[in-house]
């Protein structure tokens, strides 16, 4: 604990100062990679000075080439190193959202940035620890995790989720492998939902030790849970057995849970098995039924996790649902220091020391946001503005636009505090934005529960159809298997859905609607999906190395791959006439 309080002093210390430490970053960033091949057009006038007017903004498309020599050809080793000076280890999957693929992010062994990233996730636990300290005795965590089965490229780097790196490198140290109620083999294993069972099957064997319950984003624990639904019966069985299903065909992993089980547990089947039958088809507040010791839960909440926040917080009932904080697989970028705020007040101190930060101007109803490319530094942001942030990283990305837009919100000692709004548009001709698809499917649901139809979407997406004459804009919302679309009513229900689409393009803001009224978009087409279309895209996406523990559902599609397999699981589509 002494040693956490040190860790929080040092936050504090360099968010007063927060000016001077992002000079000494990028100062620091410069000496150590000044000779890389990126920095060489510029590198004759580069100081911490000239950086920010000699250097362009960049993207992922400006490293694509760098990345693909190193992934394919071997050329970590070139003279001068293409981005950084120090070794390649492996590399990144991004989280892969908006196309069928995810993006290779490199991570190199620097010394400099494991001291930054060792200050952010260190103060992230003492935060944890300051409202939830530490217990003996009640001190496992149901972690749903995934390390997936790692990729390698042809010149033999390994290719793996940022979060599974600990795992998969084998740095997990044995104490932190003690504190997860899953085995290593859970973490390891080949296939996610297999994996999931199995968290499942270790946690409520352990049910008296779980202290917390955790997974990366809010999207993966509504899915656990959704399982637990489904699955309840034979989780019981396998505990009263002793072994899991036959279906868990994974040897390794069969053979940790086993051992994790501990033989036939039937008194233990027997109490879940009342519990799981005594809610009448009512999952709300399980979480505290099943684990009576649990504190509380933790996940990313914000941005697109937001629309999963209120089934969360029915299955977790009165157990706290605690925020997570603003890691990024190219550079850790926020803290979050008061991490018991809901998703919509959730805010993340920007550490100073974790990369040079700039901020991008952005305002969500300008058709360019980027006209001029012009930054403001880290104390030069204005409170209640929104910006596009852009990141200089000890690891090999120079003014690089991260494709997040934060609002800030007000200021920790010198440090800016930013809320999470949304993904950035990633060309100018998009014209609807992750934060107002959104609120126009808010406003929809509103529309048809006040038409007295029980229709839940549960999964919902757009695409800018850019090759139709005009442009059209298409909408596909996956409804819950519940819903009032049965044989005998599903015309009745598609008239009243119909006078239901003004209320969803009523949302869709400023942008749209200057296209729409100059006839360049067309008239909005929705898509109703049958329950279960998401899921097929996210078996897609997994099969094409997303890796499970970092997946979000594309709010913004932008591959007509995506299109086409949505379209298959559609049933009724409704024209705005």
């Amino acid at each position: 604990m002494v040693e956490e309080e040190s860790i929080i002093e040092k936050v504090e210390e360099y968010t007063k100062n927060a000016g001077f430490h992002q000079l000494e970053t990028l100062r620091s960033i410069l000496q150590h990679n000044s000779n890389v091949q990126y920095l060489q057009p510029f590198i004759s006038h580069l100081d911490v000075n000239t950086f920010r007017t000699m250097v362009p903004l960049s993207s992922y498309d400006d490293y694509d080439d760098y990345i693909n020599q190193m992934a394919e050809h071997g050329k970590q080793h070139h003279d001068p190193p293409l981005l950084s000076v120090d070794p390649l280890l492996c590399f990144f999957y991004s989280s892969g959202t908006s196309s069928m693929k995810p993006k290779l992010i490199p991570y190199f062994d620097s010394t400099l940035s494991q001291a930054a990233s060792f200050i952010a996730h260190r103060g992230s636990t003492a935060v944890l620890h300051r409202f939830f300290p530490p217990r003996p005795g009640i001190n496992k965590i149901l972690w749903f995790l995934y390390a997936d089965n790692i990729t390698t490229t042809k010149c033999g780097f390994k290719v793996m989720a940022a979060s599974s790196y600990s795992l998969q490198s084998g740095k997990a140290k044995p104490q932190q492998l003690a504190v997860y109620s899953s085995p290593p083999q859970v973490f390891l294993g080949s296939f996610v939902e297999h994996q999931m069972y199995c968290h499942l099957l270790c946690g409520v064997r352990n049910l008296e030790a779980i202290d917390a319950i955790r997974t990366p984003y809010a999207v993966g624990l509504v899915k656990a849970f959704g399982l637990l639904e489904s699955k309840w019966e034979q989780l019981c069985d396998d505990l009263e057995c002793g072994f899991p299903s036959i279906e868990v065909s994974d040897v390794a992993m069969r053979e940790d849970v086993i051992k994790a089980l501990g033989g036939p547990q039937l008194e233990l089947s027997n109490r879940i098995r009342l519990i799981c039958r005594g809610n009448n088809d009512n999952w709300g507040g399980i979480v505290y039924r099943l684990w009576p010791n649990i504190r509380y839960i933790r996940c990313v909440c914000t941005g697109s996790m937001m629309q999963y926040y209120p089934k969360l917080k029915y299955y977790a009932g009165e157990v706290p649902i605690v925020g997570g904080d603003y890691f990024a697989s190219e550079c850790c970028v926020g803290i979050n220091l008061d991490i018991m705020q809901p998703p919509e007040t959730t805010r993340f101190v920007i550490l100073p020391t974790a990369a040079y930060f700039e901020f991008l101007p952005f305002n969500m109803n300008e058709e360019s946001n980027d006209a001029a490319d012009e930054t403001v530094d880290l104390s030069s942001v204005e409170v209640g503005k929104m910006y596009e942030v852009v990141v200089t990283t000890y690891r090999g990305l120079y003014r690089y636009r991260l494709g997040d837009v934060v609002k800030v919100v007000g200021f920790y000692n010198k440090s800016p505090e930013v809320e999470f709004v949304m993904r950035a548009p990633k060309t100018h001709a998009e014209i609807l934005t992750e934060k107002d698809l959104v609120s126009a499917i808010e406003n929809f649901q509103l529309a048809v529960r006040g038409a007295m139809m029980k229709i839940e979407i549960v999964e919902f997406a757009s695409f800018l159809d850019q090759e139709s004459q005009p442009k059209q804009m298409k909408v596909f919302a996956e409804v819950q298997e519940e819903s009032d679309f049965m044989e005998d009513k599903l015309e009745e229900s598609t008239m009243i859905l119909k006078r239901c689409i003004s209320s969803l393009e009523s949302g869709f803001g400023a942008l749209y609607k200057v296209e729409k009224d100059k006839g360049q978009v067309g008239n909005l087409v929705v898509f109703i999906l049958r329950p279960g279309a998401f899921d097929k895209l996210y078996e897609v996406a997994i099969r094409n190395g997303t890796p499970a523990s970092q997946y979000k559902p594309p709010k913004i599609i932008r591959n007509h791959e995506i299109v086409t397999l949505l379209q298959k699981y559609s049933f009724v589509t409704l024209n705005d006439i």
